[in-house]
Formats: structure tokens, C-alpha cells, sequence
């Protein structure tokens, strides 16, 4: 039996973020229907963070599925939708941002770290490397004398 349970929550899993859109937000259109849910998609839960507003049961997810299928109903282009709801939570609200303005800094702000990092770490390995072992010096008949004593003891 625990077994039958553990194998239907496994097969339900995938279905689960599909429950978060209520029977009464589904619109009669099913074209419109799938443009919402091509939007919700892109949109990032304010409240869950890592959730889309699709996936999500906040209240506050629920208003902008809402939003989203008023302003498509309105006639509204998938571009329009999203920079309407864009004007109105910040560009937070968008799972990938554009690759402009303050944003720019942030897209280049990986890879050129990366690139000074390998810079860095080739630069350090060569100096290594450039500088070799220390030469060896032969010790000095006091110094072999005094060693030779303390090995002997």
C-alpha cells in the first residue's frame, strides 16, 4: 500500500505546478489560454522568488495571472503584456531580464570574472614555474662535522 501511495505521488509530481491556475481563471479562449500561460511562464512569482506566477499559489501570483489575462482579453500583445506588468513590479517580475542598460553590467559581470580569474591563476602558475626550485648548496665542513654528530647519537 505504501508503495501504491509513493508511486502516484511520484507520477503526480510533475503535474503539481500545473494546479496553481484556479478553474476560474482559465479563459474560454483556448488560444488566449495558451498565451497566458506562455506568459506566466516568464513571470517571476514577487512572493515565492523562484517560482513563475503559473506555478505558484500566492495571492499575489494569482492577481498577476489575472492581470495577464485581463490585458489579453483588452487585446493586448504578449510584448505590451509584459511591459505592462514590468512598468508595475520592476524588472524583478521577469525571469530573464533584458541584456541592456543596469542589466548589461550584471550579464558581463560573470564572465569577465571568470576570465580574470583564469588570468590570474595562468599568471600565478607561470610565476611558479618561471621561478624554479632553489639551487642546492653543499654544506661547509663546520656545518657537515655538526651533522654528523647529530646523526651518530
Amino acid at each position: 500500500m505504501k508503495r501504491l501511495i509513493l508511486i502516484l505521488a511520484l507520477l503526480m509530481a510533475p503535474a503539481l505546478p500545473a494546479l496553481a491556475v484556479q478553474p476560474d481563471e482559465v479563459l474560454a479562449d483556448p488560444a488566449l489560454e495558451a498565451r497566458a500561460r506562455d506568459l506566466s511562464r516568464v513571470l517571476r512569482c514577487p512572493v515565492c522568488q523562484s517560482e513563475t506566477i503559473d506555478e505558484s499559489d500566492a495571492a499575489v501570483a494569482r492577481d498577476l495571472r489575472l492581470l495577464v489575462r485581463e490585458r489579453l482579453l483588452a487585446g493586448d500583445s504578449d510584448a505590451a503584456v509584459l511591459d505592462y506588468v514590468t512598468a508595475r513590479y520592476g524588472e524583478y517580475v521577469l525571469f530573464q531580464p533584458d541584456a541592456s542598460g543596469g542589466n548589461l553590467i550584471l550579464w558581463l559581470a560573470g564572465p569577465a570574472m571568470l576570465l580574470a580569474g583564469l588570468g590570474i591563476g595562468f599568471g600565478f602558475l607561470r610565476s611558479r614555474r618561471a621561478a624554479g626550485e632553489p639551487p642546492v648548496q653543499a654544506l661547509d665542513a663546520a656545518e657537515q662535522r655538526r651533522l654528523d654528530e647529530i646523526l651518530n647519537r
